[in-house]
């Protein structure tokens, strides 16, 4: 099983509407996210430092890493700016996770 896991940071206060919005997450997203292989994605939040850590299962010979090329994946991060930290482009900052241990 091939899988992925990264942490990003939510601005003070933004807890409650990033729920909200993912809540109501736009169905053309969800489908170019599943598309690029990617399933069983969860989001988790760390309330005392809003460090929320995410967590993608990969198909084999996905194509996760093109999502950003995606006009419906910018067109969320243009959304989600205001909440979250992000990068010039609006891309969420992302640190990528090490596995350091895996069980079945």
């Amino acid at each position: 099983m091939l899988h992925a896991a990264f942490k990003m940071k939510l601005k003070p206060g933004c807890a409650a509407e990033y729920k909200r919005r993912h809540d109501a997450i736009w169905p053309e997203l969800k489908k170019a996210i599943s598309a690029s292989g990617v399933y069983d994605y969860s989001i988790f939040l760390d309330e005392e430092t809003l460090t929320l850590f995410a967590y993608q299962k990969l198909k084999p010979g996905n194509k996760a890493d093109t999502q950003k090329d995606l006009p419906i994946v910018r067109k969320w991060w243009d959304m989600m700016a205001d909440i979250m930290e992000v990068n010039p482009d609006n891309s969420p900052v992302c640190i990528e996770l090490k596995q350091m241990f895996h069980m079945d």
